[in-house]
Order: C-alpha cells, then sequence, then structure tokens
C-alpha cells in the first residue's frame, strides 16, 4: 500500500471503505414493512380468538360472542364492509342511536333494544379486531362505542320544512 499525499492508495484502502459504507448502511437501514396477504390477516384473527366463516360472494364473517362483522378482500387487503354489530337472526344488527335509547337494527328491519354488556361487548369486539387486522385505531373511537345510524325524533325531516307532529299523522 502506499501513501500519495496523505490518502491511502490500494486494494486494502478500498476494502477499508467499501466496509464502513456496508456498515453505514446496514447501521441506518430500516427494515421494508410487511404487508400480509388476506388469508395471513384473518389467520391473525382467527389467532386471537375470533370464528372465520365464509360467506356467499368470498366475503367473510368473523365472529366472537354475540358480535360479528363481515370483511372482502379487496386488492388483497381486507376491508370492513359495514359497522361491527350483534347478530340476530342469521344477520347483523347495526347500532342506532333513536337519542332517547339505543337499539339493533338488521337489514330485513328486526330490532332489538341494545343493552349495557352488548355496548361493552361490541366495543371490545371492534377494538380487538382491528388490532388483530393490524388497522389504526382511532382517539375518538376508543372512547367508547359509535352508533351506524343516530335517528333522533326532533331533527327527523327538519331538512324539509316543518316536520309532522304525531298528532298530525
Amino acid at each position: 500500500m502506499q501513501r500519495i499525499h496523505g490518502t491511502m492508495q490500494g486494494t486494502n484502502a478500498s476494502a477499508a471503505l467499501v466496509h464502513a459504507l456496508e456498515c453505514w448502511f446496514m447501521f441506518f437501514r430500516r427494515e421494508r414493512p410487511k404487508n400480509p396477504t388476506f388469508d395471513e390477516r384473518l389467520n391473525q384473527v382467527r389467532n386471537q380468538g375470533f370464528t372465520v366463516t365464509s360467506l356467499p360472494g368470498g366475503a367473510v364473517r368473523a365472529s366472537r360472542g354475540s358480535c360479528a362483522v363481515d370483511l372482502a378482500n379487496r386488492d388483497g387487503a381486507v376491508h370492513i364492509t359495514d359497522r361491527a354489530g350483534i347478530i340476530i337472526g342469521n344477520e347483523i344488527g347495526l347500532l342506532v342511536d333513536g337519542g332517547y335509547q339505543k337499539f339493533f337494527r338488521a337489514k330485513s328491519g328486526k330490532t332489538k333494544p341494545a343493552l349495557a354488556e352488548e355496548l361493552k361487548a361490541l366495543h371490545d369486539f371492534e377494538e380487538d379486531l382491528k388490532e388483530a387486522l393490524g388497522q389504526e385505531s382511532y382517539y375518538n373511537e376508543s372512547l367508547g362505542t359509535v352508533s351506524t345510524y343516530y335517528l333522533y325524533d326532533r331533527v327527523k325531516d327538519r331538512d324539509r320544512g316543518v316536520p309532522k307532529r304525531v298528532w298530525e299523522t
């Protein structure tokens, strides 16, 4: 190895430089985030204690206890088709806030009053499912159960002029 004007020349110098650069890149290198497939996410959901069953049309239903939600595969990612709810018959009843009371309503029109235990179970279900799917949990949703629909009597038909009163029907 020769020294010319205070610099190192030769194979040892280039090897040392390559080694230094490799160490620098290894130190500052970040691992690439792995994006799990739909099936890998469903296995994570199963491992967290949820029951996963297939539905017609390629969707799946994740359930635990009386709570359930339908999931779909969109370009390899898990998409929650609608909010989670309570199983009413073979449907999922979504939470409705009627102003005076919360209740669950299925798409067929069946309704069921919401009990405090069901609201707590639904909140825990949604939080645990988001964690199992690797999704973010937002602050406002983490505070408590969020209703799918809000139907207050005093604001019904408010955008259509004066609403009909009960005694006017």
